[in-house]
């Protein structure tokens, strides 16, 4: 019994306008090279479909077994074009920069997660918008852009825009904005100048002293003077050593960034660092007042780390608190922090200078901090050993009325 093939003309219109929206779905999805080798495919489906031939039941047999292959052909590639697509988009997405792209009009196109959140956000953003439109649109076919954004915030920001015309060989087919936040580098930029130029002031100013306390040593002839001389040498002496130290202490911090844990009672790393500096204390007549937390009160960490930045915050109270004044030091278990304070009724810092203090030299009275041996590296110090322990550390401040760092330590390590 012979098979016979009933085909209508609808039949074949159909099919052909399934070839046809493949093509059109090609057209989109597909890449260019694909896409033609797939246009002809489909192309010589239909035109083997639509001629005479197609009457005869073997022909079209053929015909619609060449249209299936090529069906299957576009199928597979839709579906690898748009995996690639989403692949794309979320590697676009998962960048630090806001990419946005428009065609050869001027439409966007495409926008990742960052450059979508900036172009629609408010204040600074909105400013940053404006000038990444007006760079999209200026930027001449075969060129390219570039313009700095600074944002003053809070927080402060600088953007960096760069635009480029793109093409397929040929023609121009849009333009691609890339906009980079360069706030941090910065930053960092800043803190490494300031850090070269006031380590080069620290050691200089008491080398350039001793070699002229040096000269006129050698040609004094009072036993008082050279006595007087002698004891100014000394104490520039140990104020480059403490600049020394600290540059050591700081250095190892910063190389120690997951410094040996163990159980460290803070009763005991508070008395230690309060010992250590109630002889300052009481040089300047400051009440130190250490209220002792209960025993049971531990962190895990280096204790001569956490000694060593409660020391520096305590040393700071005292010398910038006035005489006869008090420094109170206390610590409490909050949640799972440890959290310790450090008070003082002293001079206080200008709220301008809170967000700059725990750099390395930053002194808010340049003088004063020099004229009480402060070597500017104290907070600092205390910023890494909080980071250390994967904690923090904050200040309170009012100028005239005195301050309170707060150390806030983890008294179990948090999960990475």
């Amino acid at each position: 019994m012979s098979n016979v093939v009933h085909v209508t003309v609808l039949d074949i219109v159909v099919v052909v306008a399934v070839v046809v929206a493949l093509l059109a779905l090609a057209a989109w999805l597909v890449p260019r090279r694909a896409r033609e080798a797939l246009r002809q495919r489909l192309g010589a489906a239909a035109a083997q479909l639509g001629s005479e031939k197609a009457h005869d039941a073997r022909s079209l047999e053929e015909a619609l077994s060449e249209l299936e292959r090529a069906t299957n052909a576009a199928a597979s590639a839709v579906a690898e074009s748009t995996s690639e697509a989403a692949r794309l988009r979320r590697a676009l997405d998962a960048l630090r920069l806001a990419v946005v792209i428009t065609d050869e009009s001027g439409e966007t196109v495409f926008s990742n997660q960052r450059a979508t959140a900036l172009m629609s956000g408010r204040h600074g953003d909105a400013i940053a918008a404006q000038a990444v439109e007006e760079l999209l649109e200026s930027t001449e076919p075969g060129g390219t852009e570039e313009r700095t954004i600074e944002l003053y915030g809070p927080p402060r920001r600088t953007l960096v825009v760069r635009t480029e015309s793109i093409d397929d060989g040929t023609r121009v087919i849009g333009t691609i904005a890339v906009i980079e936040d360069v706030s941090e580098h910065r930053r960092l930029e800043e803190v490494r100048r300031d850090f070269v130029a006031n380590v080069s002031h620290e050691l200089k100013t008491p080398m350039g002293a001793l070699g002229l306390l040096a000269e006129t040593l050698l040609g004094e002839t009072e036993p008082e003077v050279a006595r007087r001389l002698a004891q100014r040498i000394h104490h520039e002496a140990f104020r480059i050593s403490r600049v020394i130290d600290d540059l050591i202490d700081l250095s190892r911090l910063e190389n120690e960034s997951s410094p040996p844990r163990e159980p460290v009672p803070v009763n005991l790393v508070l008395a230690e660092a309060a010992e250590r500096v109630r002889a300052a204390a009481e040089q300047r007549a400051v009440d130190l007042l250490v209220e002792e937390p209960p025993p049971e009160l531990t962190v895990l960490g280096d204790r001569r780390q956490l000694t060593s930045a409660i020391y520096n915050l305590l040393e700071n109270a005292v010398k910038f608190s006035y005489e006869n004044g008090k420094v109170h030091a206390s610590a409490e278990r909050e949640g799972d922090e440890a959290v310790i304070r450090i008070s003082d009724a002293g001079i206080g810092i200008p709220s301008r200078d809170l967000e700059r203090i725990f750099e390395r030299f930053y002194r808010v009275d340049p003088g004063r901090g020099r004229a009480t041996g402060g070597t500017g590296l104290g907070l600092a110090i205390v910023r890494h050993v909080a980071a250390n322990h994967q904690g923090s550390v904050q200040v309170e401040s009012r100028e005239g009325e005195g301050s309170t760092f707060i150390l806030r330590l983890p008294t179990q390590p948090k999960s990475r």
